[in-house]
């Protein structure tokens, strides 16, 4: 894992030497020196990667390797960002080298001269791993999505429970330790068909062990209302709100992870008991809680699997299904299975461990030996203390793991207990912390993520429309891990922010130079205290915790003193200005930021040499940016909630900014061939404004490399509309244009014949409006690749469509469309998926009928595949 903060130092000492002349003036020398140290420690940290069962001392040498690093990090990062900050053209003069040579004599050397007597005793009579010309991280398979074995009769019964009429408010309790399977079960159920038509409103909250009782209460709320409901609301004036909804709605209500009596009450206090329609299901680890929740009615405790059921399961993990499974590896896989003692999150932690043995094996025999050398482990880990079975899996799973990947899955513990995770947040935080390295960032992360799904240590809560992971979560025993194994390990990785009558426990002076600081409370009171003057060194900052009401009097210097900064997460926070420190923060590479009201982004930022992330959130409906970005050359990703109505022209570099990925949202007006042409590798690009401008134009066909794009409209006056031209031809769009929204455009369905002739297009989505009329004739063949069509807040009265109309369409999603009289059979074919949401009855009875015929063409079997999700509205005659 030191390797990583070794390759982060590399790469930037590689930057400045060839970009920051100016900066580094006087200690080139020193600096070329420096690197050729570090590539020393960096090769051996790589050799020893590739070794089995490296030593202890290996690790107290990688620790302090990683510790002379981050010295050595902190030093050059001080002096670039305190020459910075005088000037960009300031020259150090020699006291920046003496500080690097200083640096190299006391500490560099020193850790390169033990490393090298190190490799020469003890690494080389370490065997490399044997490997069939296969990659140091083989890629995994991911085997399924989530298979649920042992559970059936306990769901029915549940079921069974939720079909009982009762006179008062229903509640259930699911017990059981952790790792039984007491969220999937809830979460099956919670999905199941039987609860997506019968609960209208249907409300998932995470708990956990110290909830934000406040937060529960904003998640019921905003189920029922799409209203933007501030988080300083009065406690009294929020209950009352969520006890108005509760009381006469029909819902079910599933709040995972309770921890104890007092979370429960406070719970319960807006709960009506006389809405007898309503269920409400509460999971704990803790008897006595479920117990007293669901009086009278007995809580259920959920035992651990069977045997055969533990196998089953293993089974399911390593191989997709049942029988499957070699004749050879059968004995050895039940022995495995038994080993868990029927605990459902160790069978699938194993699960992981077999399926990346397998892609490293080819070889019958080859995997037979792995399986029984993982059999060893499982029985070695677990025969001295099977209380802590779990996290002796974890660890398990978690020492198997390629170096790379360690840091990924640690860094999860950043986050708060049970938090659902944006996907494209923390690929871009991995990438900004260092932990990816390489020239395709993005696609590293991903896979590293995709990487630990498959082993079962992260699970995916929400797909995307192209299958991808939108969101992730992790359980919170592994979440337990990763806490304790940083604090084991590296206790400088990161500082959890934890508020007790108003002081931090344990206090920061605790801790030696924390890395990373995450905040789930306590923010007003750490940038009043003296705690802030601790951290100089902090690396990152990340809010978890919303507060609309930051102390104004604290935005200007809120990071002061924090000039090494290079991750910066507080979206949840409204300022009222962006803090004036933030576009001296040289080494700052990942920057979200929520500022009420931002007519600009100021030149000042073109100074962030190092930025890859920039996301900005505002009130404001649109905003310039005078900074020049084509001047950021490492920038990647600019993301708005709003349109960016203009961006500074380039000055002093033609060639414009090829990092650029995502750039959302930007002006139809700013939409030139001049502009795209600076940024000729944008994936990514979302247009905000009078669309009718861009129509007229032809530049965005020259983005060659563009996969999802998105046009939101918002001029709706009639001048507007009359101009309104949507582009004939199919050259329009860019050649690898996969995902496409449209918004409010209000054009007339006969242009979908030209998006119809798009061949690359897989995902389509259109909303507010964005095709008018009464009728849809999609019957001249087209959609080759489509696979989701949403199609949502139409006054559709009539859609026919042909069998070649959609023959790769897959999922379909229909809402607010209450004139549309029926969906068209003629998307039955390769359909899995159809919701649903404010339709007619006819066209709720024509969904049915879908369903139906699935059954009579393809059989109860292949049927069960699809899925009818109907939500509000959905009323059949």
């Amino acid at each position: 894992m030191a390797d990583a903060a070794v390759t982060f130092l590399l790469d930037n000492l590689v930057q400045l030497l060839k970009h920051q002349a100016s900066l580094i003036s006087g200690a080139e020398r020193d600096l070329d020196l420096l690197k050729q140290d570090l590539e020393t420690l960096n090769s051996f940290l790589r050799k020893a990667a590739k070794k089995p069962n490296k030593p202890e001392e290996f690790r107290d040498l990688e620790k302090r390797i990683r510790d002379v690093v981050y010295e050595a990090e902190d030093t050059i990062d001080s002096c670039i960002a305190a020459a910075y900050k005088k000037s960009s053209i300031t020259r150090f003069f020699g006291g920046f080298a003496e500080e690097v040579k200083s640096l190299r004599e006391n500490e560099v050397i020193q850790m390169v001269d033990k490393v090298l007597k190190f490799d020469a005793t003890t690494m080389d009579n370490i065997p490399d791993a044997q490997r069939k010309d296969s990659p140091t991280k083989p890629k995994l398979k991911t085997i399924r999505e989530e298979n649920v074995v042992g559970f059936e009769d306990y769901e029915n019964l549940i079921v069974e429970y939720l079909r009982e009429s009762k006179e008062e408010l229903d509640v259930i309790s699911i017990i059981g330790m952790p790792g039984l399977g007491k969220t999937t079960l809830a979460w099956k159920i919670f999905k199941s068909h039987f609860v997506e038509n019968e609960f209208p409103n249907r409300i998932w909250v995470n708990v956990s062990q110290t909830p934000d009782i406040k937060n529960v209460f904003l998640t019921i709320l905003k189920k029922f209302t799409s209203e933007d409901i501030s988080n300083d609301i009065l406690d009294t004036t929020l209950i009352d709100m969520v006890q108005s909804y509760l009381k006469d709605r029909k819902f079910i209500l599933v709040l995972d992870d309770v921890w104890n009596m007092e979370d429960w009450n406070s719970i319960r206090n807006v709960l009506s008991k006389s809405n007898y329609m309503s269920k409400v299901i509460i999971t704990s680890r803790e008897k006595s809680v479920g117990d007293k929740a669901s009086q009278p009615r007995k809580s259920y405790e959920l035992p651990f699997l069977s045997g055969p059921q533990s196998w089953e399961l293993l089974q399911y993990e390593a191989f997709g299904k049942p029988g499957m499974c070699p004749d050879e590896l059968k004995v050895v896989g039940e022995c495995i299975a038994n080993n868990c003692h029927g605990l459902p999150l160790s069978i699938v932690v194993i699960g992981g461990i077999l399926v990346e043995q397998d892609a490293k094996n080819e070889d019958i025999s080859a995997k037979k030996e792995a399986w029984l050398k993982v059999s060893n482990d499982v029985k070695k880990f677990l025969e001295n203390d099977k209380k802590n079975q779990v996290l002796d899996i974890v660890e398990l799973s978690y020492n198997r793991l390629p170096d790379e990947l360690k840091d990924c899955l640690l860094y999860l513990a950043v986050f708060p207990e049970d938090y659902e995770i944006s996907a494209w947040k923390l690929i871009r935080l991995w990438i900004g912390e260092g932990f990816i390295q390489g020239e395709n960032l993005e696609e590293t992360a991903e896979e590293n993520l995709k990487d630990l799904i498959s082993r079962n240590l992260v699970m995916v809560v929400k797909r995307n429309s192209k299958g991808g992971v939108k969101t992730c979560r992790v359980h919170d025993v592994v979440h337990a891990f990763c806490g304790s194994k940083l604090l084991q390990e590296q206790p400088r990785f990161f500082r959890e922010m934890k508020c007790v009558n108003k002081g931090f426990v344990p206090p920061l002076s605790d801790i030696d130079k924390p890395r990373r600081l995450s905040f789930h409370s306590g923010l007003e009171i750490f940038f009043t205290s003296n705690e802030k003057k601790k951290v100089s060194r902090v690396r990152s900052l990340l809010f978890f915790k919303e507060s609309p009401n930051f102390p104004e009097k604290h935005t200007p210097t809120m990071v002061d003193g924090m000039d090494l900064l290079r991750v910066l997460e507080s979206g949840l926070i409204k300022l009222k200005q962006i803090p004036k420190g933030v576009t001296k923060l040289f080494h700052l590479r990942y920057l979200t930021i929520c500022v009420d009201n931002l007519p600009t982004v100021a030149e000042a930022f073109s100074g962030l040499w190092n930025l890859q992330t920039l996301v900005v959130y505002t009130k404001q409906e649109s905003f310039t940016i005078k900074a020049n970005i084509w001047k950021m050359i490492h920038l990647r990703h600019l993301k708005t909630n709003q349109a960016i109505t203009q961006v500074a022209n380039a000055k002093g570099n033609s060639e414009g900014c090829s990092s650029l990925r995502t750039l959302s949202r930007i002006s139809p007006e700013i939409c030139t061939t001049n502009f795209f042409n600076k940024a000729p590798n944008l994936k990514r690009l979302g247009i905000q404004g009078k669309l009718a401008i861009l129509f007229k134009t032809n530049s965005l066909g020259m983005l060659n490399q563009l996969e999802k794009l998105k046009l939101v409209n918002t001029f709706h006056d009639s001048e507007s509309q009359r101009s309104m031209s949507f582009p004939e031809l199919t050259s329009w769009f860019p050649t690898k244009l996969t995902m496409l929204t449209i918004v409010g455009t209000r054009l007339d369905w006969k242009h979908m014949s030209t998006l119809a002739r798009m061949e690359a297009l897989q995902v389509l989505k259109l909303k507010d409006d964005a095709f008018t009329g009464m009728s849809w004739e999609a019957v001249g063949g087209g959609f080759h690749s489509l696979h989701f069509l949403l199609v949502e807040d139409t006054e559709l009265v009539i859609w026919k469509a042909l069998n070649n109309s959609f023959p790769k369409l897959r999922h379909l999603v229909l809402r607010q469309c209450k004139r549309l009289r029926d969906i068209p059979d003629a998307v039955v074919g390769s359909l899995e998926k159809l919701d649903i949401e404010h339709l007619s009855a006819t066209a709720v009875d024509s969904a049915k009928k879908i369903a139906e015929k699935k059954i009579a063409n393809q059989g109860e079997k292949e049927a069960s595949k699809f899925k009818l999700t109907k939500g509000a509205g959905c009323e059949s005659s």
